[in-house]
């Protein structure tokens, strides 16, 4: 088919990074999928890099590509409608050229652009906690400002978490534990290094301070209420929720799954050394079949309030997000983390309706009638 001749009802582009060997950075075998997906759902789906977008234009440059022969070619195409944004890093979003894309986007009526930022976790705890409907989901959280503020912190909580403003994927996170008092030791710090942590122990905070102070160097870092959470064969979890729009671009739940935590980690990440497990099988060996799925409504639930705050004190068009939350051993749910830019998930289930959703909430957005309503300004 000829991209430019048979154009179907809605064109998407998928914004990534160009790349001067290959043409683009990205998950390929990701942006291959969207555009089979769309194909079956009536929509023309492409990849442009920020260096081929021009504001306002009638034509882009944009990478096609063609099934049958498993070639990627690029080509002059009509401009798309929608951007689907997959920029791959916080680095590469902060590039002056690149903010200057983004804004472009959001200020033209020709192209609507959803999930323009990644999300900063001190911000998003500062939406929810102001929030009466989710205040409670939200584990205390400061900002670490000061070697006094971790100080007190350990006065009240004796196991907290450093985790850096803008890591992902459990990169930089540290776990510290107080002993009870009459032990040699006063405090184990557990640093996450790839699928174990490494361990130290501390005889007393000047010392522990001075090793964590070495692995933050100046990155921003909050600390937290660290959560005793529920246990699958011995190993806490938590649960990875999607949450996406549909073609009525209503959020809905696309699927849950179990991230359980590695031998000797400190985070359920799988490129840590996580598992993924169902999360019925992981929630019933602590809450009984009976109880297993009020709590998985109770996610449900908690998923949507959460996914529906951020994008109201965001003050941007969203539209899909994946959230890091916790279930505790009395049965309480917590919130630790969401994602702008979900990475794949690998229920097959999960997979194929987040796909199609992209697609179908895209189609949502090229409609004439949801122009009418302009994305309302605010902070990130």
């Amino acid at each position: 088919m000829n991209a430019m001749t048979q154009a179907p009802r809605t064109s998407i582009a998928i914004l990534t990074m160009s790349d001067p060997e290959q043409g683009f950075r990205g998950n390929r075998a990701n942006f291959i999928d969207l555009i089979l997906t769309g194909k079956k759902l009536g929509a023309f789906v492409f990849v442009i890099t920020t260096d081929d977008f021009r504001s306002g234009g009638k034509r882009v440059y944009g990478h096609v590509y063609h099934q049958e022969s498993g070639v990627w070619v690029r080509q002059l195409l009509p401009a798309p409608q929608v951007i689907y944004n997959r920029l791959p890093s916080r680095t590469d979003e902060q590039l002056p050229e690149v903010q200057s894309v983004i804004a472009d986007c959001l200020k033209q009526k020709s192209v609507r652009l959803f999930n323009p930022y990644f999300f900063n976790k001190w911000t998003l705890f500062e939406w929810l906690n102001d929030n009466a409907d989710t205040k409670h989901f939200i584990p205390a959280t400061r900002k670490l400002t000061s070697p006094r503020e971790l100080a007190n912190f350990l006065q009240t909580h004796a196991m907290v978490y450093l985790k850096p403003v803008r890591g992902n994927a459990g990169k930089g996170i540290m776990k510290l534990e107080t002993y009870t008092p009459g032990r040699k030791y006063w405090c184990k710090l557990s640093i996450q290094d790839r699928k174990k942590s490494l361990v130290t122990n501390h005889v007393n905070f000047a010392k522990l301070w001075t090793w964590i102070k070495q692995e933050i160097g100046d990155e921003d870092y909050i600390v937290q209420q660290g959560i005793e959470l529920a246990e699958s064969a011995g190993r806490p979890f938590d649960l990875r929720v999607l949450v996406q729009k549909n073609g009525s671009g209503k959020w809905r739940l696309t699927g849950i799954g179990a991230r359980v935590a590695g031998v000797k980690s400190i985070t359920t990440h799988v490129p840590r050394g996580g598992h993924i497990d169902n999360p019925e099988n992981a929630l019933v060996p602590s809450f009984g079949a009976r109880k297993t799925p009020i709590i998985m409504r109770r996610v449900s639930k908690a998923a949507l309030l959460i996914a529906k705050r951020i994008e109201k004190a965001s003050g941007h068009k969203l539209g899909e997000m994946s959230l890091d939350l916790g279930v505790d051993q009395n049965g309480r749910i917590w919130f630790f983390e969401a994602n702008s830019r979900p990475m794949k998930f690998d229920e097959p289930d999960i997979r194929e309706t987040s796909l199609a959703r992209i697609i179908e909430y895209s189609q949502y957005l090229s409609r004439p009638r949801t122009r009418l309503s302009p994305t309302r300004k605010g902070s990130r």
